[in-house]
């Protein structure tokens, strides 16, 4: 049977809603809901960066309300956590107070030097208040970069005399992380220094520094007596756990060289007091025993109001003081009114066959054949080489010099008489001959006819092969065709400088034609015969000059390791 409510059961019924009511209300007078605290990020990712880097810090927002408890904020794995974006640690914690502001906890990526790769971590949030948070962290860590980098470069250093040493050059070494020192390490021939005062076969970079700051390295070349020609070498970069890394140096190594000036600014003219020849005496080298090489070196310049206009035959002689006889070590011809400053030292020729004379007290001889008052400033130096000589001793006989001046050659195309033009010889060479040749000087002038198929007239222009004869057969032949005027450096000229003579051009050394015998000739005797090409002249002439000559002068050389006597030469 179903109980009907009593008064009492009401009343109690409206206490108990009474009390929820007030309980509700009082809680909302004082505030009291349950205490939240929000993360705006779930991850956080950072771009890959160098391991033993730090990476731009990235901001992570918090937000809590009616906390009584402080917060407690870690980070795990290759991350810190800041809250002021400067001191970062591992971990941090907020009061309650600061719990309830809107807090940004600043995060960044510290992988260590030996983490690499993709690396990830968390930051944990904790409170007596609520639930733990977490944060998703992720980076990639890359090898660390450690290298040696090379400021500027190395030249060749070019020329050096050996015994001697090079001007230094300067780079710059910076090291990249370098964990140890840093090794510079010079090859045989070049030195290295830090102060370009000290200099050795390596340098030591304390790797500290040079990571910091740029450091000079000095380098020089320093060639030995073995170092003739060219040297390459290399500076190796050392530093451990690194590959050595190489810089390439070259150099080349030349012989000691005596220098001796003798004619210097000679004025050379025809007329206004001067004249074509000029004769002094000099004191060359004194000691053959070591001398490889003697190079003549023949420089022309223009006196005031300019040079000679024409280009003109011009040679320079030693004197035999056997024979008193001058005989020709170089031949030239002169360019069109203008100087051989363009070469460096001016015409050079080796006049090495001529040791024997080129000794102690000299007497050169020196012609040009200009006719003007103007004319040229002639220096001559020679340079004494040493090194090996191919044999210690030379000695040197004329055979035929027929090269005062350009017409006073042989003449060409015209019958000739031999008592004049002696052209056959016979030849006796010492018994400790070790090496025999024939040293030929030869030139055409004169503009004689008639002009070949290409319309050259003899014997400037005409393209010949002259035989020379020994024993009556034809054993050495000379060529006289191009050589190149047009690419001669000595240009412009004023005149016809850049078409091709027969053999020689203006503004240029006349070649010497060195004739080599198979055998050292020792204890025999031969018949020379220079023979020109055959060509029979008309009389006539494409120009005033009248005639063709080939001035042309022979010696024979010869050497031995023993002191030597020279060639006896008769018709």
């Amino acid at each position: 049977m179903k109980r009907k409510p009593t008064i009492l059961t009401f009343f109690y019924t409206f206490l108990a809603f009474t009390f929820l009511l007030y309980a509700c209300s009082s809680d909302e007078e004082s505030g009291t809901s349950s205490p939240t605290f929000s993360v705006n990020n779930t991850s956080v990712s950072f771009n890959a960066i160098q391991a033993g880097t730090v990476s731009s810090p990235k901001s992570v927002s918090m937000t809590g309300a009616r906390l009584t408890s402080s917060v407690s904020i870690s980070v795990s794995g290759a991350f810190e956590i800041s809250r002021d974006n400067t001191n970062y640690s591992s971990s941090l914690s907020l009061t309650a107070t600061q719990a309830n502001q809107n807090n940004t906890i600043s995060v960044r990526f510290v992988p260590s030097a030996t983490a690499l790769g993709d690396l990830t971590g968390t930051i944990t949030v904790t409170s007596n208040d609520f639930d733990t948070k977490q944060v998703a962290l992720t980076g990639t860590a890359l090898e660390i970069v450690r290298e040696i980098q090379v400021l500027g470069a190395i030249n060749d250093f070019g020329d050096v005399t050996i015994g001697t040493m090079s001007t230094a050059q300067t780079i710059q070494l910076r090291g990249i992380n370098l964990e140890n020192d840093l090794v510079a390490i010079a090859s045989e021939s070049f030195e290295v220094s830090k102060d370009n005062i000290s200099f050795g076969n390596s340098v030591t970079y304390d790797n500290e520094v040079i990571n910091t700051t740029p450091e000079n390295l000095y380098v020089r070349f320093s060639p030995t007596a073995t170092d003739l020609g060219v040297k390459v070498g290399d500076i190796v970069l050392e530093s451990i756990d690194l590959t050595d890394q190489a810089i390439a140096l070259s150099g080349t190594g030349t012989a000691v060289r005596h220098n001796y000036q003798t004619f210097d600014n000679q004025r050379i003219a025809f007329g206004g007091g001067f004249s074509q020849t000029q004769t002094n005496t000099y004191n060359l080298h004194n000691n053959m025993s070591n001398i490889e090489q003697i190079m003549m070196y023949v420089e022309l310049r223009c006196p005031t109001g300019g040079c000679n206009a024409w280009d003109v035959y011009a040679n320079i002689k030693v004197k035999d003081d056997a024979s008193g006889e001058f005989y020709e070590i170089g031949r030239y011809i002169t360019p069109y009114g203008v100087d051989n400053s363009q070469l460096t030292r001016g015409f050079e020729i080796d006049v090495t066959d001529f040791k024997s004379l080129l000794e102690g007290s000299t007497e050169l001889y020196a012609r040009i054949e200009t006719w003007g008052a103007d004319g040229w400033e002639l220096s001559v130096e020679f340079d004494y080489v040493e090194g090996t000589p191919d044999y210690e001793y030379y000695a040197i006989a004329d055979v035929i010099t027929y090269d005062d001046w350009s017409t006073s050659g042989v003449p060409y195309g015209v019958a000739i008489d031999a008592s004049t033009w002696d052209l056959t010889k016979t030849v006796s060479i010492p018994a400790n001959a070790e090496a025999t040749h024939l040293r030929t000087i030869i030139s055409g002038w004169g503009h004689a006819t008639p002009v070949d198929s290409d319309n050259r007239p003899c014997a400037e222009w005409c393209f010949r092969t002259h035989d020379v004869k020994i024993n009556g057969s034809n054993m050495f032949q000379h060529n006289m065709q191009p050589i190149g005027c047009a690419s001669n450096p000595v240009q412009p000229q004023s005149g016809n400088w850049n078409p091709d003579r027969a053999g020689w051009c203006p503004g240029m050394a006349v070649p010497v034609r060195i004739d080599q015998f198979g055998s050292a000739m020792n204890g025999s005797s031969f018949t020379f015969e220079y023979d020109y090409q055959d060509w029979t002249s008309d009389g006539g002439t494409t120009s005033g000059n009248n005639g063709a000559f080939y001035a042309t002068s022979t010696f024979v050389v010869v050497k031995s390791s023993t002191p030597i006597v020279k060639p006896t030469v008769t018709d």
